[in-house]
């Protein structure tokens, strides 16, 4: 079914019910948020099942999941909804400037790029649109998919390669990963640190998922270097604390341990590379909204070209 279909085969509310429910896989949380009593919610569903000929949810007094059907149904809801907004984006545009909602993943730390000056301008020359800006526990990865899916317009990731399909991929900027180590171990005093001298050692990394902790294993994978990660933590400055206090190694860009003088930071050799780029759906076109902050991350930030 596609989005044109989907837009003229039933209402929009229904549609908007339905992804709400998918997103908190609650019809309590889903009919609060949309500020409705639960049984016009479950209402809704039932008779957007009923025209679609299937169950879009199974649901129990514990949980609520999505059917085949359901999973088959929320890209297309999304892009739908999404349409539908761009629509009205335009024609606000035409009638006294750009509205709507932007939704931004971000990273949990992004001390590379003044991304906080763009978006300050962003609002003084648009003021009437909403700029909603999210961080996912589970990383770049996560982020990279909710823009796939639909729940973000764009996202700023770091991924090392290989982004997933349905992604075009703008790099932003770059810079080299640094080993944090003890100011006074002996390797701090190295000017160059081979990576095979790292073969079994213990390191505080981030969390599976998150782009620098991937850009590391593929490192060592493709190296065929040992390295035991002793814990994951997703926070840079305990990151920080940890390697201080001898608990292990870590890999942290410049940027990343701005304004830490509680540990060295030497260059690897061959050293991985953290670089941010600006994900945006291949296949959706974004609202008017969305591009308008689009172009201007990427006027701000000139890189090389986009890859899809």
């Amino acid at each position: 079914m596609t989005v044109m279909n989907l837009e003229h085969d039933m209402e929009l509310r229904h549609l908007e019910h339905f992804v709400a429910v998918a997103e908190e896989r609650s019809f309590t949380r889903a009919a609060a948020g949309l500020h409705l009593v639960q049984s016009a919610l479950s209402v809704s569903i039932r008779s957007l099942e009923r025209e679609l000929g299937g169950r879009l949810f199974d649901r129990t007094t514990h949980y609520v999941e999505l059917t085949d059907a359901g999973r088959a149904l929320l890209v297309e809801a999304r892009n739908a909804l999404a349409a539908a907004d761009a629509a009205r984006d335009a024609v606000a545009a035409v009638h006294g400037g750009l509205r709507g909602t932007v939704r931004v993943g971000i990273m949990h730390s992004m001390t590379l790029i003044d991304l906080a000056a763009v978006l300050t301008r962003y609002h003084r020359e648009r003021p009437q649109v909403q700029i909603l800006p999210s961080a996912a526990q589970g990383g770049s990865t996560e982020l990279a998919r909710q823009v796939i899916d639909g729940r973000l317009d764009l996202a700023f990731a770091a991924l090392p390669s290989d982004y997933p399909p349905g992604l075009t991929v703008h790099p932003l900027a770059s810079e080299p990963m640094l080993l944090a180590c003890p100011e006074d171990h002996p390797l701090a005093r190295r000017r160059v640190v081979p990576l095979a001298e790292l073969d079994g050692e213990r390191f505080v990394d981030f969390p599976p998922g998150w782009g620098t902790r991937l850009g590391v294993d593929r490192l060592f994978l493709e190296s065929g270097v040992r390295r035991e990660v002793t814990v994951e933590v997703a926070d840079v400055p305990t990151v920080v604390e940890l390697v201080r206090a001898g608990f292990g190694f870590a890999f942290l860009s410049e940027s990343l341990a701005s304004g830490s003088r509680a540990v060295a930071l030497r260059p690897v050799r061959p050293e991985p590379a953290f670089v941010i780029s600006l994900v945006t759906a291949s296949d959706r076109r974004p609202s008017a909204a969305a591009q308008a902050l689009i172009d201007l991350i990427l006027t701000t930030f000139a890189g090389p070209q986009p890859s899809a």
